[in-house]
């Protein structure tokens, strides 16, 4: 990931159309192993090989012609607090609102780049009316149209050519390891459980990305980096708006991260935010290790570990070959076990495997259950290979890869898993054209 983008503007003028269509370039493998959430306020979009993440700030105000303008100036904050570039939408059928200047004037203080999107410019007498737009201080107006997409593409070059460098792009030896859960779940006592009182051995480094602080873990035969994000920005406006907070904040940590480990209150089970936190990390590829916590606070027999986990992977399936570990940050139960789950987990993620050995192994199971023929037509694959990216992906070469269906994909998907050790990561399948 290279950054993040936040939508920004007043209700009504397109926002979460603009969204959809800038996340519907999402792979449909990840879009459906990650399809857990119904909530459309965040996503991830590619435009030119580089990807970023979309957040919408329109679910998170009211969408009514009473909205107050603090809420509005709230999230245009926030937005400005977190994010890489920030997408004003305005709406050239009403001209120029009091609330886009209101917003206009919080952007032009803002170190931030702001990029001012006018939309609804579907015909050629509207794109002489984005003009006005020009008095809101802003720079270039980019006219377009959310629901044909027109002007998008112009668009989609400004907001590539102004986002960071990707940390992906950056060789790390030791694997990142960020700490996401809800608010309260136990994220700070779990880091002092891991890092304990012995000062000498974490040495802080400075990040590549912005505001990212690196802890270096190194004791028990352990090196790693913690991630750490938190407590670095100033939360004057945190308890106003708690939830879109700890969205934006989540992105940031686990696009900074290789593996994440999501905490879970055993007190509460999985709730809706861990269900967007699960999604966030599946959307980025990163790895993943499920901690429930607290769990020394619930009473058990011998079946409520059984079925604790179990109801868990019932949530985020197709989506269940990831460890969960029972913990108490503060009694520090089980903590040893999370190491090793984080060296088992980083060996997966950069697990590598030969295309013989693959053909080998994949090309006769796909034989013997090959895709469902589509208007008569056979799909015969005749090549497996995996592809040199960060997190695992596979190709696989076949004659008609437009007709391979999803149910397909999650079968090959599954057949790896048995093959080949990739417990805590995501696998993309990718089907192209011998």
């Amino acid at each position: 990931m290279s950054g993040i983008v936040a939508i920004v503007g007043r209700p009504n003028v397109g926002k979460s159309t603009l969204f959809n269509r800038l996340t519907d370039s999402r792979d449909a493998i990840v879009d459906e192993t990650s399809g857990v959430t119904r909530d459309r306020n965040y996503g991830t979009s590619t435009w030119n090989g580089v990807n970023f993440s979309v957040i919408d700030t329109g679910g998170y105000v009211d969408n009514s012609d009473d909205i107050f303008e603090e809420e509005i100036n709230k999230q245009v904050i926030l937005a400005m607090e977190e994010s890489d570039v920030i997408l004003f939408v305005v709406d050239v059928t009403s001209g120029i609102h009091d609330l886009d200047g209101t917003v206009a004037m919080l952007l032009r203080k803002s170190p931030r780049k702001a990029i001012l999107a006018v939309n609804k410019v579907d015909n050629s007498e509207r794109m002489f009316e984005t003009a006005e737009f020009y008095r809101l201080g802003l720079g270039d107006c980019f006219p377009i149209s959310s629901i044909n997409g027109s002007g998008t593409g112009d668009l989609l070059d400004e907001i590539v050519r102004n986002l960071p460098a990707s940390p992906d792009d950056e060789p790390t030896e030791l694997p990142r390891i960020a700490i996401v859960g809800r608010p309260n779940v136990g994220k700070s006592s779990l880091v002092n459980a891991l890092l304990g009182t012995e000062r000498n051995i974490v040495t802080p480094i400075a990040g590549t990305t912005r505001d990212s602080i690196y802890t270096r873990y190194n004791k028990y035969k352990h090196d790693f980096m913690l991630v750490d994000t938190a407590g670095l920005r100033k939360k004057s406006k945190v308890n106003e708006n708690i939830e879109f907070y700890s969205v934006m904040r989540a992105v940031r940590t686990i696009e900074n991260s290789d593996i994440s480990l999501l905490l879970i209150d055993a007190t509460r089970g999985i709730e809706a935010q861990d269900m967007n936190i699960i999604s966030l990390i599946l959307k980025n590829n990163k790895g993943m290790i499920v901690l429930v916590n607290k769990w020394d606070l619930v009473e058990k027999d011998t079946n409520t570990t059984v079925a604790f986990e179990r109801a868990i992977k019932e949530r985020t399936a197709p989506f269940t070959d990831y460890p969960v570990l029972f913990i108490s940050a503060t009694g520090k139960q089980r903590i040893h076990k999370i190491l090793d789950l984080i060296e088992k987990v980083n060996e997966n993620r950069k697990r590598k495997i030969s295309a013989s050995k693959l053909n080998d192994i994949m090309l006769p199971i796909i034989q013997n259950n090959p895709p469902p023929a589509t208007k008569g037509k056979q799909i015969r694959i005749k090549y497996v290979t995996q592809l040199p990216v960060y997190a695992p992906a596979f190709a696989l070469f076949c004659n008609l890869p437009q007709y391979v269906k999803e149910p397909y994909k999650r079968f090959i998907e599954n057949r790896l898993r048995e093959q080949f050790d990739f417990a805590g990561v995501p696998i993309r399948i990718f089907f192209r054209k011998k």
